[in-house]
């Protein structure tokens, strides 16, 4: 890496931050208008809205960084572009391609900041924040060291596994006591999934369940049981967290698991490969800004690079959503679906770059 690779790769470093800086601070502005309807509730202040906006801040600029790095990349090689550096560098020589190394450098440094930042800080944060939101929120709800959520609903105590659809979570351990607070009976579901009408009603499959009395312990088994609580989705899904959001050693373990068990693992394997897919898609949307700069938007100003970066980045992100949703409605392979959006973009970077003179 020599001192040219070395500007390239501060300008594109330095439009990204401050285009991170920008989305986050309209991203923290929306999130904290979100929570005013909370505000009030239990214990839960201003003050503890403002800390959950900032301790979810690591997950959204997470989420961010492709297109923050697409943005980022046309602003900063714009700059290069208006006071003629990369014009310089055409005459001296050097070829588009040469001129990307710099650029593919700082891509790869986004995408290992982004990797630290989506596996080892964002998700352990935004954790903290719905727990501490919970605690706030409602006074009988309790967490474990790694055991999800805890809740206790009359002489029932249920322990929730974390979240793996809108309304289902990877599973339920259901301890029911009796009038003189004795355990009476302990049921244990791999998957539970809320009733849609909000009426905490519980399919819980398969359930196996063993009964204490004084003459012993009785086991049964079934496909399913319904459950009927006071609990519902919208109640764990405070503690609970989906599977995009999760750090990809917990959705390995998570697919493992559900896999063992002969259930629907599409979203969290789609989750865990696009996580993957999304890292590498900041070394590819770098990329794509080159050819933009040398084209049509050559000697085009600020603005009509940031509305070009939008649109490219809102089109990477909503083909992602909606990909997420046909891996599980069309049962595709979630695994393709997860790479189609970094491939696409990876392809154009290609060939608008080898097009570029």
């Amino acid at each position: 890496m020599n001192r040219l690779d070395r500007y390239v790769m501060r300008a594109v470093l330095g439009g990204v931050l401050m285009v991170i800086a920008v989305l986050l601070t309209l991203g923290g502005l929306f999130l904290f208008i979100n929570q005013q309807d909370d505000i009030g509730v239990g214990t839960y202040t201003t003050v503890d809205a403002l800390q959950f906006v900032l301790l979810n801040l690591p997950q959204q600029a997470a989420e961010l960084l492709p297109i923050s790095a697409l943005i980022g990349a046309l602003i900063g090689l714009g700059s290069l572009s208006r006071g003629s550096e990369l014009t310089v560098m055409r005459a001296a020589g050097l070829s588009v391609w040469r001129i990307g190394v710099g650029v593919l450098l700082a891509g790869v440094l986004l995408a290992g900041a982004g990797a630290v930042l989506g596996e080892l800080l964002a998700p352990p944060m935004q954790q903290l924040a719905k727990q501490k939101k919970a605690l706030n929120k409602f006074s009988n709800i309790s967490f474990a060291a790694g055991g999800g959520a805890w809740v206790r609903d009359g002489d029932l105590i249920l322990n929730v596994d974390r979240q793996s659809g809108d309304s289902q979570f990877g599973g339920m351990v259901v301890f029911e006591l009796g009038p003189d607070h004795r355990l009476v009976a302990v049921g244990r579901a791999a998957t539970a999934t809320a009733s849609p009408d909000g009426t905490g009603t519980w399919q819980l499959s398969p359930y196996a369940e063993s009964r204490f009395s004084g003459a012993g312990v009785t086991t049964s088994k079934s496909p399913s049981h319904v459950l009927h609580s006071n609990v519902s989705a919208e109640f764990l899904g405070v503690a609970a967290t989906e599977p995009r959001q999760l750090a990809s050693a917990v959705l390995w373990r998570m697919i493992g698991h559900l896999e063992a068990n002969g259930l629907d693992s599409r979203q969290p394997v789609f989750a865990f490969w696009s996580r993957i897919a999304r890292t590498f898609a900041v070394i590819t949307a770098v990329l794509l800004a080159l050819p933009f700069v040398f084209g049509s938007l050559r000697s085009s100003g600020t603005g009509a690079r940031t509305t070009i970066g939008l649109l490219l980045g809102i089109g990477f992100f909503l083909l992602q959503r909606m990909l997420e949703s046909g891996a599980i409605v069309f049962d595709a392979n979630p695994v393709l679906l997860a790479w189609v959006p970094t491939a696409l973009m990876g392809i154009a970077a290609g060939l608008l770059i080898a097009r570029t003179r």
